[in-house]
């Protein structure tokens, strides 16, 4: 899920979507409004998925979609070799997930985790 947020609420280490990619926001600098113009944000942020870095400029008024981020715990039920099988700790709802690099000698089964959900897709966030 999504929602319309105005540039200027914008904050750094907040969230806003980027050519259908929900992305961390990790900076913004405003220019100063010109002659005819209005004052401008460049935002610079990090895909939350693909990690890439991404940039846009708008206007201090314009509206941007901001992603509904989810961030939840679950439990280690399987390791089933470049997957993991969890469960999660408020529904019970069990789903499968690819392995991130970093967190593959920290999965066992028992242990839980901390992933995040945005535009329904998933990304364990601590092991």
């Amino acid at each position: 899920m999504k929602q319309l947020a105005e540039v200027r609420t914008l904050r750094v280490n907040r969230y806003m979507i980027i050519d259908e990619e929900p992305c961390k926001i990790m900076n913004i600098t405003t220019s100063k409004p010109g002659k005819h113009g209005e004052a401008k944000a460049r935002i610079e942020a990090i895909g939350i998925f693909d990690g890439q870095k991404r940039s846009v400029v708008h206007p201090v008024k314009h509206k941007v979609h901001v992603p509904l981020i989810d961030k939840r715990n679950a439990q280690v039920v399987a390791l089933m070799g470049k997957n993991v099988q969890l469960m999660d700790m408020e529904t019970y709802e069990t789903f499968e997930m690819p392995i991130p690099d970093e967190f593959k000698s920290n999965l066992q089964p028992g242990n839980e985790i901390s992933y995040l959900e945005a535009l329904g897709r998933k990304k364990i966030t601590r092991a």
